[in-house]
């Protein structure tokens, strides 16, 4: 993986013909992670100075974004249930100030710096950029496909209508229940290679960002032939997303189509409204209404129904890939609340083995609902 240096120099794509994507079912990422030195380890170092924390940036103390008392519930539940390996990133999406960065390795002790890494395969969470990419070119939420099968793996001949395809849902239902062949079969449709790799880089895949910790580049290879590409829009693509970019792409859906960098020192938070535009307001409108499905309807239903459990507003996408050897499950949830007024963002991955006691759906409805507690 590509990691860039604290206060990375620019904002630029990286060439993608030069980039290094590794294969997933060869060379996983997790399988290669190093811990983040303990000089670049900002919440580590951290000291509180009254009600917020401050930590040492070339000679001074800074004060940070991290609310205290939520970056404390979140670690002390990823302790609590003993994840394997876990993060969870919660933003304020208007101002990009990262009001937490939790993370918990039972299975490797002492590893830091899994809130920042791209360690972790994007999985159905990618379907946001697809998503996106597919409303942008005129593909209603409400058309429908048919298709059958495809809930592990998607075959070439299911991109083919047949009379066996006894499955039919509209682009926003197959959005919301994480449909595979179905989003592959809108994906080979609607989608060319140079649209999706246009979307995914507005998104900022394949491209750095500035912030004080070492942060790796969310790489996404978009391959040019119809089967891969149809894939990769559905998310069984070389994909990684790190939780800190989790949490930005989804807060693009809240700030209306436009994109805001996470902050995690105060002095720099911008009064100025970010002007980087992701996709267009009415996109933005469409992705958000379909996220709300997500939760109201679909694969974070349960979860966020909850007896004494709910988040009102709530929107959001889950996402789930299996390693094999080693047995690593991986799932995702990022989302937004409230769905009219956002004030929260929030990005969860947890890697669990064959035995589990929490999964991501869980996380980021947790870290929603603490966040809205006490406010």
């Amino acid at each position: 993986m590509l990691l860039l240096p604290a206060q990375a120099p620019a904002e630029v794509p990286l060439d993608e013909g030069g980039l290094d994507v590794p294969p997933r079912l060869t060379a996983p990422p997790l399988s290669r992670v190093t811990p983040l030195p303990p000089e670049h380890d900002l919440l580590a170092r951290a000291v509180r100075v009254g009600d917020r924390f401050a930590a040492p940036v070339a000679g001074a103390l800074e004060p940070l974004t991290i609310d205290p008392r939520l970056q404390g519930e979140l670690e002390a539940l990823l302790e609590k249930y003993e994840t394997p390996y876990a993060a969870v990133v919660a933003m304020e999406p208007g101002t990009g100030r990262v009001l937490a960065m939790a993370e918990h390795s039972a299975a490797a002790p002492g590893l830091r710096g899994l809130a920042t890494r791209a360690l972790y395969p994007a999985a159905s969470v990618f379907k946001i950029v697809t998503a996106a990419a597919l409303l942008d070119v005129g593909v209603a939420p409400g058309e429908v496909l048919c298709a059958r099968g495809g809930k592990r793996k998607v075959k070439a001949a299911q991109l083919e209508d047949s009379e066996r395809d006894v499955r039919c849902l509209t682009f926003s239902r197959a959005l919301a229940t994480s449909a595979n062949v179905i989003f592959a079969k809108f994906t080979s449709r609607y989608l060319d290679p140079g649209k999706l790799k246009a979307v995914a880089r507005a998104f900022h895949f394949n491209v750095p960002f500035r912030f004080p910790v070492p942060a790796d580049v969310s790489l996404a290879a978009v391959p040019d032939e119809t089967y891969p590409l149809a894939l990769t829009g559905a998310g069984f693509g070389d994909v990684y997303l790190s939780p800190l970019h989790g949490v930005a792409l989804a807060a693009v859906a809240a700030n209306k189509g436009v994109w805001r960098a996470p902050v995690l020192l105060e002095r720099d938070v911008s009064a100025a409204p970010p002007t980087e535009r992701v996709v267009s307001e009415q996109v933005a409108a469409q992705l958000t209404a379909m996220l709300e499905e997500t939760v109201t309807e679909g694969t974070a239903r349960r979860v966020f129904s909850e007896r004494g459990m709910r988040v009102p507003g709530a929107v959001g996408k889950t996402g789930s890939l299996a390693d094999k050897a080693p047995f690593r499950d991986y799932t995702w949830f990022v989302g937004f609340a409230p769905k009219e007024a956002p004030r929260v963002a929030v990005a969860a991955v947890i890697v669990n083995e064959a035995r589990w006691r929490i999964r991501a759906t869980w996380l980021g409805r947790e870290a929603m609902r603490l966040f809205f507690s006490r406010r």
